[in-house]
């Protein structure tokens, strides 16, 4: 029995429809929100900084124990008179001032490790879902303009070099007002991350995915909250941001084409 392939619309850079595309079996796929979460917490572990202390961290002074006939306990004693902490005990975990009982390593490897077809079936998993208008809704886009989920633009937007123009085109298309969601949302984080480079945040926005790059990519890297990614560099922290399925993409006819090649694991 054959399968009935969808079709869907391709529009052009005025936000016309152009033609008509196949739509590829791998929207078909059931979109697995276990597995989507469990890649893009391997994902995040490989992002995180090795964390250890000195191993002579409590361990820099001279203590040693008086023995019995004080009235003291035998705990190891700092050596030396005259200074405030003289005779206190040291070195040892219950001490004031000593070693940890087991200090944190930065040998320990925290990035985590992912089977191939887990991986992979995470991403079909995700780009499912991106072709879904109840799970674009579900992660909180604004759709109500945009003609049509999956949405297709012509290749010509790989070759765009102007912001302006970038932004009018987008326009077209029906993401103004969840590229003005996207500005207004910028935030100032809480926390010490302020003052370490990171001082403020705001929500993700649209996904463009292309599969070359002909001056797109600094064309848009000053709108709010758009990303834009080569087909062979996705990832599941660009489809599903968090963990959470569903992400507003814009496809280019060619990144779209490239989807028939995705063995479609069910």
């Amino acid at each position: 029995m054959s399968v009935v392939t969808e079709k869907i619309n391709i529009f052009d850079l005025d936000g016309k429809k152009k033609g008509l595309i196949d739509k590829p079996l791998i929207f078909n796929v059931k979109p697995r929100e276990d597995i989507v979460q469990v890649a893009n917490n391997i994902f995040q572990s490989r992002n995180k900084q090795p964390q250890g202390r000195d191993k002579r961290a409590g361990l820099k002074n001279i203590s040693e124990g008086w023995g019995t006939g004080y009235g003291m306990s035998r705990a190891p004693r700092r050596k030396g008179s005259g200074f405030p902490t003289a005779r206190n005990v040291g070195r040892v975990p219950y001490a004031k001032g000593g070693r940890r009982t087991h200090p944190i390593k930065s040998e320990k490897i925290i990035a985590k490790k992912i089977n191939k077809k887990t991986n992979k079936l995470s991403i079909i998993s995700a780009i499912s879902a991106s072709g879904s208008r109840s799970w674009v809704e579900k992660r909180g886009y604004d759709i109500t303009n945009i003609p049509e989920i999956p949405l297709v633009i012509d290749d010509k937007i790989q070759t765009i070099k102007k912001t302006a123009r970038m932004y009018s085109i987008l326009c077209n298309l029906g993401f103004k007002y969840e590229i003005l969601k996207v500005k207004k949302s910028k935030s100032i984080r809480s926390g010490k991350g302020k003052g370490r480079g990171r001082k403020y945040k705001s929500k993700r926005g649209i996904l463009i995915i292309i599969k070359d790059d002909f001056g797109i990519v600094k064309a848009s890297r000053n709108i709010p909250g758009t990303e834009v990614v080569k087909l062979e560099n996705l990832s599941i922290n660009n489809l599903a941001p968090g963990g959470v399925s569903g992400r507003l993409i814009l496809w280019s006819q060619s990144a779209f084409n490239e989807l028939n090649n995705y063995e479609v694991l069910l």
